[in-house]
């Protein structure tokens, strides 16, 4: 029979195609990988990877084991947690993942309060895109995303915590930069920047463009937010950002300026996101809540929902 180890062996294989990288991850020497997946191979009657000088390949059957080993070694977490949770519930590490339009800007706000109140839990924390972060959180590679809602998924359940608005981001000098609010209307033939295909918050912003008759900018779509806002401060174009990248980096800022939209504000929502079958979807559910009073007492720009 497989054991624990040997699936780890194979999945860190899988994930590198590179086996000194696997044992690295695996925190074992090349040798006692290679070793532990011939012998995984020998047990199960079944070639599972073909090796070569020049890479690393899974064979068909090496890729079916390597989708059960994931769901197996996932399962063995769940289990580690269900123990570790009657003692210690809130504490340990979480593996968190989110959006990189969101984690730089919603962190800072509630990281302290959290950690003053449960000094015991850990937040591992990876930036991605969402189609990436839903992968990883479906492999069992991360626990729990800050992420936009909705998602799609059978397997996952949700958490909503706020909804964020999005507001206009135009240079100082722009002629829109001196109304206190911006209609619609207003948007009508101005360059949008935003971020590359990918991220939701393009997708969104696309979707604007089309209902007021903006034109999305495709020669200057960005990777960051930061590079938006700069963009914008030289004059190629406006943009909508989100309120907490806005109170975080824009109001600061003397070369670019942010006005709210009159009439109803498009806004982004955000929540929480993890698997159905989790040990730890009861103290999700606590942290949602935790996370939704913080974040009415640091976070005026969003409202917070239940």
């Amino acid at each position: 029979m497989p054991t624990i180890q040997q699936l780890k062996y194979l999945v860190a294989v899988a994930d590198t195609l590179h086996f000194r990288r696997a044992a690295e991850r695996a925190h074992v020497t090349q040798p006692t990988l290679s070793a532990q997946l011939a012998t995984l191979e020998a047990n199960l009657g079944v070639q599972l990877v073909e090796r070569s000088r020049s890479r690393v390949v899974l064979t068909p059957e090496g890729v079916q084991i390597t989708a059960r080993a994931r769901t197996i070694l996932r399962e063995v977490g769940e289990i580690v947690e269900l123990a570790r949770r009657g003692s210690q519930p809130l504490g340990g590490t979480i593996r968190v993942g989110v959006v990189q339009s969101l984690g730089s800007y919603l962190l800072p706000l509630v990281i302290p309060d959290l950690h003053a109140s449960h000094p015991d839990l850990r937040l591992y924390v990876r930036e991605g895109l969402a189609a990436d972060l839903l992968t990883r959180i479906d492999d069992g590679l991360l626990d729990l995303l800050f992420f936009p809602l909705p998602v799609a998924g059978a397997d996952l359940d949700t958490a909503r915590l706020f909804r964020e608005p999005l507001q206009v981001v135009t240079a100082t000098d722009h002629p829109l930069a001196k109304q206190p609010k911006i209609a619609r209307e207003q948007l009508r033939g101005e360059t949008i920047l935003t971020l590359e295909p990918g991220h939701r918050l393009h997708e969104q912003v696309r979707q604007i463009c089309a209902d007021t008759g903006a034109e999305l900018s495709l020669d200057y779509e960005a990777t960051s937010l930061d590079t938006i806002r700069q963009m914008v401060a030289m004059g190629l174009g406006i943009s909508l950002l989100p309120a907490l990248y806005v109170r975080s980096e824009v109001r600061p800022n003397a070369l670019v300026t942010a006005r709210p939209l009159s009439g109803p504000q498009p806004f982004r929502a955000v929540g929480m996101v993890w698997r159905k079958r989790t040990a730890r979807a009861e103290e999700y559910v606590e942290l949602a809540q935790i996370l939704r009073r913080i974040l009415r007492d640091t976070a005026p720009e969003v409202t917070v929902v239940e």
